[in-house]
């Protein structure tokens, strides 16, 4: 009886203990760390160096009045550091891992509010209310995302880790020089162009033909009282666009099919208008 009565008491302490040995709690998991290399779903992870993350934001000159967006955000370094100039901005990424775990650092950091970050792929990301890109993708990705570029609000930048896009030439480049930097030393900019190719009426009389590659321009202006169309060169920075044609310069602010600005021949400014045919 003795014998009975102890196994009955130890099986009372088991089931009081939640079967002891028997059941156990798992052990806890290890924070998700990610590794320089890894395999993306359209490039691999490296990061971009803090000191050139900032460089890609001063370059940009981005604050508080930017919505900046970073398609294959990975960490989610240039959206936090975006955040903390003020900034609100969102990360794309295609790692639901890269995506928690950005998220966390940003709360950790005290800009959970302004930086968010969405699992998704960079190539069908809406980016149209971004007013900055920041990235590091390879000169491939860049070039199929060129046409989504050039759909943003004119003036809107573009800055990018060392990598450029085929066939747009940067606006500005910046470099680290510090001594010390070996590798992913440089930023590129871009600053999305208006849109000004075509055939465009002056009022007062004359057609400016325009053929338009980013943001530079070439041409022709033909005006009355002139034996042959002036030939035309500039460049658009943004929605401003600053050309010449003959001795004349033109500086002249594009909204839609209509630039309007001034004209200078020698010490003489006059008002100059223009609108597109269509």
């Amino acid at each position: 009886m003795f014998k009975v009565e102890q196994w009955i008491m130890a099986a009372v302490v088991v089931v009081a203990m939640g079967g002891g040995a028997v059941a156990q709690e798992p052990a806890p998991q290890e924070p998700y760390t990610p590794t320089i290399g890894q395999a993306g779903k359209d490039v691999i992870w490296v990061p971009t160096p803090p000191d050139l993350v900032e460089l890609m934001l001063d370059l940009a000159k981005v604050g508080p009045q930017d919505f900046v967006m970073d398609l294959g955000s990975g960490d989610g370094r240039n959206i936090i550091a975006a955040a903390k100039r003020g900034a609100r901005g969102v990360g794309v990424e295609y790692n639901d891992d890269m995506v928690a775990l950005s998220a966390r650092t940003a709360a950790a950091e005290g800009v959970g509010a302004l930086a968010q970050f969405v699992k998704g792929d960079m190539y069908e990301a809406d980016i149209s209310k971004a007013t900055v890109m920041a990235l590091f993708l390879l000169p491939s990705n860049m070039e199929k995302l060129a046409p989504k570029f050039l759909a943003l609000a004119p003036g809107s930048r573009i800055v990018s880790n060392t990598f450029g896009i085929p066939g747009w030439d940067p606006d500005q480049v910046a470099e680290i020089n510090d001594g010390e930097c070996e590798s992913w030393c440089n930023a590129l900019l871009w600053i999305v162009p208006a849109p000004v190719d075509g055939r465009w009426t002056v009022e007062g009389g004359g057609v400016l033909a325009l053929n338009q590659e980013y943001q530079k321009v070439l041409g022709t202006l033909s005006t009355s009282g002139d034996p042959a169309p002036a030939s035309v060169a500039g460049t658009l920075n943004g929605a401003q666009i600053t050309f010449t044609a003959g001795n004349a310069r033109y500086t002249a602010q594009v909204t839609g099919d209509r630039m309007q600005g001034t004209v200078t021949r020698g010490d003489q400014e006059l008002v100059f208008v223009a609108t597109r045919d269509r």
